[in-house]
């Protein structure tokens, strides 16, 4: 089967996009607040007791993540004056509302994630996924005040009919499809992919290639030098993706934080959200 949802497109093909105040790079942070299930195996760091029912090991790691180490991350990102743009599980409203709490105080901004990241989207009957949406988004909601306007799979899942479902609900963007460094329009009308990485991404760089925090550091600062470079004729974007559960481990920490300032204090950067790029975007280039 062919791909019907976007076109291919060379990015060296296209016109300018130009971000606010002459930036070069939009750079927007992406904090996934997941909530897990017990009784199912998930992402895990240790996979010899993955499949049990339950999973003490695999599941109180992940579970460091909404008690201790998305406060930490807070702390830092208050001092650094950066917003989060938050991947938010529906079951986190229930389960965690201290972290929506903090995320409305922050002004956040909420990017639809699935209702939990133990189930998976992908082959799910149309109209059992057109409840399943309406429940995830509508449950965000309710609960954080804002409408979400864009979309993240669990573990990036989709099904053949997942954008247009979504844009049936008033959503503008998805970041499933992490293919480009520039966002573009989708052929589902009004709908965006968003750029989204799963390379500079905590889960890949720590538990996937067992990178070190210094080397960590390399990467995302690496990361932002070649895209700036890049971006001298038409704008990138870069995203930085982490999982309180992993990045914000004691030890990886400290890391984090040299990264982010580098960030911050590079020129030509646009510290911004995923919303406002799909908005910027949508609103300065032709369809």
């Amino acid at each position: 089967m062919d791909n019907q949802l976007f076109d291919y497109s060379p990015i060296v093909d296209r016109a300018p996009i130009h971000w606010p105040g002459g930036a070069r790079v939009a750079f927007y942070l992406a904090v996934n607040v997941e909530h897990y299930r017990v009784d199912r195996p998930s992402t895990s760091i240790f996979a010899d007791t993955r499949e049990l029912s339950p999973d003490p090991l695999n599941y109180g790691w992940r579970d460091y993540g909404p008690r201790v180490g998305i406060w930490r991350l807070i702390d830092t990102l208050d001092r650094l004056g950066v917003r989060a743009s938050v991947m938010l599980n529906s079951d986190v409203a229930a389960r965690y509302p201290r972290i929506i709490e903090a995320g409305r105080q922050r002004d956040w901004v909420w990017a639809a994630h699935g209702r939990n990241n133990s189930t998976l989207q992908a082959d799910m009957p149309r109209e059992e996924e057109r409840a399943y949406l309406t429940d995830v988004v509508g449950t965000i909601e309710r609960a954080t005040g804002r409408r979400p306007l864009g979309w993240l799979g669990p573990a990036l899942t989709e099904t053949y009919h997942t954008p247009e479902l979504l844009a049936e609900l008033g959503l503008r963007y998805v970041l499933d499809w992490a293919n480009d460094d520039q966002p573009y329009r989708l052929n589902v009308p009004g709908m965006l992919s968003v750029p989204y990485s799963i390379e500079i991404n905590d889960v890949q760089m720590f538990v996937g290639k067992a990178l070190s925090g210094p080397e960590f550091v390399r990467v995302v600062t690496d990361q932002l030098d070649q895209l700036y470079a890049e971006s001298a004729g038409s704008g990138r974007v870069m995203s930085l993706v982490l999982h309180p559960f992993v990045i914000n481990q004691p030890f990886r920490h400290r890391y984090l934080e040299q990264a982010l300032e580098y960030i911050v204090r590079h020129p030509g950067v646009w510290l911004t959200t995923s919303d406002e790029i799909a908005d910027h975007y949508t609103r300065s280039t032709a369809p």
